[in-house]
C-alpha cells in the first residue's frame, strides 16, 4: 500500500483518573471514536486494567500507568511516559479529582494541600506537558478540564474543592488564550451529580433515583458527561475554546446546594 493511501494513525488521548466513573466512560467513547487511549490510576490498577481491555475491544490501542497527583511535579511526568509508549498525544483529559466534606473552621493545612494538587497543580502541570508535546508535533490538539458545577457556584464544606474547580476553570480561560495560536483548543466539563464511585453510586442506575431539587429529576449517568467530552475533542468542536460546558441536569439553575438538598417538587409550582 502507498504511503499516499494507507491509513493515518490513530490520534491519542490521555486521561487521568480512568480507572472508573467518567474517566472509564471518557476512554471507552474515545474508542469507538477510533482514539487510542492512556489510562492514569492512582490505587485501581485493577479498574485501570479494565478500562483496558474495554479500549481493545474497540480495536484500539491502550497503556496503563500509575498517577499519583499528591507526588508533584513528578507525578506530571506520566504524561511524557503515556505519550513516548503511544507515540504522541493529542488528547488530554484531566479527570482525575478529589475533595473532602469538611467545615471551613476544621480543615488542615494537609488536606486543603492535597485537593489543590490534585484538582488544579496536577492539571496544570499535565496540562503544560501535552500542550508541549503538541506545539512539537505541529497538529494541534485539545485539552479538556473536568471541573464540576462547583467552578461556578459554592458548596458548604467544600471549601478546598471549590476553590480548586473555580481556579481550574480560569484556568482553562488562561490556558485557551495562550494556545490558541498552536491551534490547541482548551473547554472545562462541568458535571453535577454523577452516579459514579466519587459519589457512592458505582452501581446505582441514575435513571432509577429520584432528586426532586434537579430539574431533571435525577443524577447523571458518566457516558452523558463523557459523550460531552468526546465532542470537545473531536473535529466537531474545532472553534469552541474557552468554554465550560456544564452536564448538570439544570442543576445550576437551581444551585447547586439547593439542588441536591430539596426533597420535594414543590418548587416547580408558582
Amino acid at each position: 500500500m502507498s504511503a499516499a493511501t494507507s491509513a493515518s494513525p490513530s490520534k491519542v488521548a490521555v486521561i487521568t483518573g480512568a480507572d472508573s466513573g467518567i474517566g472509564r466512560a471518557t476512554a471507552v467513547h474515545l474508542a469507538r471514536a477510533g482514539m487510542d487511549v492512556g489510562i492514569t490510576y492512582h490505587s485501581d490498577r485493577k479498574g485501570a486494567e479494565e478500562t483496558a481491555d474495554e479500549v481493545r475491544a474497540h480495536g484500539q490501542r491502550a497503556e496503563v500507568a500509575r498517577m499519583d497527583l499528591t507526588r508533584l511535579p513528578d507525578a506530571a511526568d506520566t504524561v511524557d511516559d503515556l505519550c513516548e509508549r503511544l507515540g504522541r498525544i493529542d488528547v488530554l483529559v484531566n479527570n482525575a479529582g478529589t475533595g473532602t466534606m469538611t467545615p471551613y473552621l476544621d480543615l488542615e493545612l494537609s488536606d486543603v494541600r492535597e485537593v489543590l494538587d490534585v484538582d488544579l497543580v496536577g492539571p496544570f502541570l499535565c496540562g503544560q506537558k501535552a500542550a508541549r508535546h503538541m506545539i512539537d508535533h505541529g497538529e494541534g490538539g485539545r485539552i479538556i478540564n473536568v471541573t464540576s458545577v462547583h467552578e461556578h457556584q459554592p458548596r458548604v464544606g467544600a471549601a478546598p474543592y471549590c476553590a480548586a474547580k473555580g481556579g481550574l476553570g480560569l484556568l482553562t480561560q488562561v490556558m485557551a488564550l495562550e494556545l490558541a495560536e498552536h491551534h490547541i483548543t482548551v473547554n472545562a466539563v462541568a458535571p453535577g451529580e454523577i452516579a459514579t464511585p466519587m459519589t457512592g453510586q458505582e452501581d446505582t442506575d441514575p435513571h432509577t433515583e429520584s432528586r426532586p431539587g434537579i430539574p431533571l429529576g435525577r443524577p447523571g449517568d458518566a457516558r452523558e458527561v463523557a459523550a460531552v467530552v468526546a465532542f470537545l475533542a473531536g473535529p466537531d468542536a474545532s472553534y469552541v475554546t474557552g468554554a465550560s460546558w456544564s452536564v448538570d441536569g439544570g442543576m445550576l439553575r437551581m444551585g447547586p446546594q439547593a439542588g441536591s438538598h430539596l426533597t420535594g417538587d414543590d418548587w416547580r409550582r408558582p
